[in-house]
């Protein structure tokens, strides 16, 4: 028998698993007990809501992301170079898991408690935070940066944009394709 955190986080990884189907049907909470073979009282007894769930997914996209972003403004000194490791971070975690990708497009967020897209909004602001840190790093180390605000926009903005061509060609269309070609072309744009 499964621990309480253990069976937390199978529920959790059962969600994300069931967000990576291509085809875009809501998701219940009858069709994921369903899934884990165990009845809608036994989620309840993790989760005091589905948009609890939902939450759950949005903290481990977080802790994930920022540890990582974190470690990156750590061990590269470069401030261009942080943001084009920071870019090529979120394209991946994006590639490597397509459930979260749903949640951070916010398509798996549709009909679901307003908060939980308010919350993934906040997450995509402190990602344009960090990429706006590290261009103002590049631009102290004589990197032309011209509006370090709108390039970190311009830099988000084009995640987001691959992000949702990988949701909408049901996991089809890479975010990782063209990853290298693209980026010499956003690093001129500071």
């Amino acid at each position: 028998m499964a621990q309480p955190g253990e069976r937390k986080l199978q529920i959790l990884q059962t969600l994300a698993q069931m967000l990576e189907a291509p085809q875009a049907e809501k998701i219940t909470t009858a069709g994921l007990a369903a899934r884990l073979q165990v009845s809608e009282a036994a989620l309840y007894r993790h989760f005091a809501s589905k948009a609890q769930m939902y939450e759950g997914l949005i903290e481990f996209i977080e802790q994930t992301l920022f540890s990582l972003i974190n470690r990156i403004g750590a061990e590269t000194p470069q401030g261009l170079e942080q943001a084009r490791a920071t870019v090529q971070l979120l394209l991946g975690f994006a590639d490597k898991n397509r459930g979260m990708t749903r949640v951070l497009t916010g398509e798996a967020l549709v009909n679901e408690n307003e908060r939980l897209q308010a919350r993934v909004n906040q997450l995509h602001d402190r990602v344009e935070a960090s990429l706006k840190q590290s261009l103002r790093i590049a631009a102290t180390q004589g990197v032309d940066v011209a509006d370090a605000g709108a390039a970190a926009n311009l830099m988000l903005a084009w995640v987001q944009g691959r992000w949702q061509q990988f949701v909408k060609s049901g996991f089809a269309r890479s975010p990782m394709n063209q990853w290298e070609a693209q980026w010499a072309m956003l690093a001129r744009a500071p």
